[in-house]
């Protein structure tokens, strides 16, 4: 995994950096993505690795639909040339990491008992964006197996509130 990131990194990079320069952030965010779920379908993969494929195929496959972009086709072929197609997926993520770091905009993975209602999500957006100075994106996912409570993770910081947590900190002191 460290080998892939460490690969991508640089084409991250350098595609943050023509995506700046353009103003373009949000467009080369969604290329990335679409290019990056398309490079995992087992029919497109099959064709990355078929050296009969032509280059103007595997691009137009993995361009977005009427994304007609020369310079994001042209990133494209540049990865296809130096075989890292497939590490398409990690140039997005490690993209959208840059992307929201110049935004300063952090992205929270809230994980729940319960459904949030709105004021708790608006309350919880608050807290955390007082405590990273930074605009927050919320994304939420429920598992009644916490009991009670949350766990936010930032990528950077995970702050665990569950009641799950609490009670197994509880007997794991007791039993000591």
């Amino acid at each position: 995994m460290s080998e892939t990131l460490t690969l991508a990194r640089p084409y991250a990079r350098a595609a943050f950096s023509v995506a700046r320069e353009q103003s373009r952030l949000a467009d080369w965010s969604q290329a990335l993505g679409f290019s990056a779920l398309a490079a995992q379908l087992p029919a497109v993969k099959s064709a990355l690795s078929d050296p009969r494929v032509g280059v103007a195929v595997i691009i137009e496959l993995l361009s977005p639909p009427g994304a007609a972009d020369a310079i994001y086709q042209q990133f494209l072929s540049v990865l296809s040339d130096n075989r890292r197609l497939a590490l398409l997926p990690e140039i997005s993520a490690l993209f959208d990491e840059l992307k929201a770091d110049a935004e300063r905009v952090v992205k929270a993975h809230v994980t729940s008992a319960k459904v949030l209602n709105a004021a708790e999500l608006d309350q919880l957006r608050n807290a955390l964006k007082k405590r990273f100075d930074r605009e927050v994106e919320i994304t939420t996912q429920i598992d009644e197996s916490l009991i009670g409570g949350a766990v936010i993770n930032t990528g950077d910081v995970v702050i665990d509130g569950s009641v799950k947590t609490k009670l197994a900190r509880l007997h794991a002191s007791l039993t000591n």
